[in-house]
């Protein structure tokens, strides 16, 4: 029972890291396309950050390298600040020779940060790229002392703290409009299941049953809660209306754990970890939303936890190979690879809207920030090293 309550924990979020052990990977990078930005004019203050935070953003994306004039791309525009910040942008290719993108843009001159993040999404759909820089993190922190739930941009700026409970929060999950986030906490004593609105900042409770709550994962079309309930036994999964309504049991494990569970794209299927078929030692495993008999996913790795189903159909999971590390199954094949370069503990994955990268937790030295993966080889990049450790990323699109 101790075993089965720590990896319990773990899928959670109770708990971080892992035995030490030297984990190899190369991968080879992708393939990017020289940009050369030399023309792209900003004034100063908030049209420099804003020219700033889109370079970045495009390096940040993979699929740039700054080039001299003659790159395959070239990023013409004027950034400036007047009543409110301006952007002409356009965007050529030599081999098509052909503007790709020409628009203008105009917000408050507060809004460089998220203009900046706009206009490299647009970038990258005029070359037939999915962006993610318009994307939000929410996460959790402990800069103040306790576990507190934050949000900030894909980047890492722009933190701001959402709970001030001077408790604990685990697992946040947004919903699909990017309005709202589930999240489990322990302000009444117990694991209870809140939601939280992030305009008004009013929350209430989703699930409060009796023994522990957890999960809180919202389905695609934002109608269906998956939950994680202990009220009859051992924690077993269960599907409701998200504005309540009757509880359905998926899962009868009598004598197992199951948690973390996470929606297919399509909302047809749930992922869930689970220990099932080994006590301590738990699996991924998908099951129908209508219930039936569960599927298992994996079996390499003493223990995967932590899965979640990205809208490209692969499911991003954490698995414990002497360190927890980031993997990828592909639900069909069952093929699976190690996406993180095994120089620390990787846990809490998060497809980013992009469909390439994955945010994660990374834990080294018994501390803990987060990070995002390239699925194709590109080094790991530090988005939130504020003070304090910070862990489960979960990301939406909006």
């Amino acid at each position: 029972m101790t075993q089965k309550i720590l990896w319990l924990a773990v899928a959670l979020g109770l708990c971080v890291g892992a035995a030490e052990a030297q984990v190899t990977v190369r991968k080879g990078g992708s393939a990017k396309a020289g940009i050369d930005w030399s023309r792209l004019v900003a004034g100063g203050g908030a049209a420099a950050e804003f020219k700033r935070v889109l370079e970045d953003d495009l390096l940040r994306s993979g699929w740039f390298v700054p080039s001299a004039p003659g790159a395959e791309f070239t990023l013409v525009g004027v950034a400036q600040v007047g009543g409110q910040l301006t952007a002409q942008i356009q965007l050529s290719s030599a081999s098509q020779q052909q503007w790709l993108l020409s628009k203008q843009y105009a917000v408050g001159s507060d809004a460089a940060r998220p203009l900046a993040h706009r206009v490299a999404d647009d970038i990258l759909a005029a070359i037939g790229r999915k962006g993610m820089f318009s994307g939000h993190i929410a996460m959790l922190g402990t800069r103040t002392g306790a576990k507190e739930l934050y949000v900030c941009d894909m980047d890492g700026g722009n933190v701001q703290q959402i709970t001030r409970d001077n408790n604990i929060c685990l697992a946040p999950r947004w919903t699909p409009d990017g309005q709202r986030i589930t999240y489990t906490a322990f302000l009444k004593r117990y694991p209870d299941v809140y939601l939280i609105d992030l305009v008004s900042r009013s929350r209430r409770v989703i699930a409060s049953y009796g023994g522990m709550n957890s999960g809180g994962a919202v389905s695609p079309d934002g109608s269906l809660v998956a939950l994680t309930l202990s009220k009859d036994g051992s924690p077993n999964l269960y599907v409701r209306a998200l504005n309540g309504g009757t509880l359905v049991r998926l899962t009868s494990e009598p004598r197992a754990a199951i948690a973390s569970p996470c929606w297919s794209p399509d909302g047809s299927h749930i992922v869930y970890a689970s220990d099932q078929a080994s006590t301590a030692h738990p699996q991924l495993y998908v099951i129908s939303r209508g219930g039936g008999a569960p599927r298992r996913l994996t079996t390499r790795g003493s223990q995967n936890v932590s899965p979640n189903w990205g809208a490209n159909g692969l499911i991003a999971y954490a698995s414990l190979m002497g360190k927890f590390q980031i993997c990828v199954v592909d639900p069909n094949t069952l093929d699976s690879r190690m996406i993180s370069p095994g120089d620390a503990s990787y846990e809490d994955p998060c497809w980013a809207p992009d469909g390439r990268h994955i945010v994660c937790s990374r834990t080294q030295n018994y501390r803990s920030s987060i990070y995002l993966l390239d699925t194709l080889g590109d080094p790991p990049v530090a988005l939130c090293q504020l003070s304090g450790d910070w862990t489960s990323p979960s990301v939406t699109a909006k």
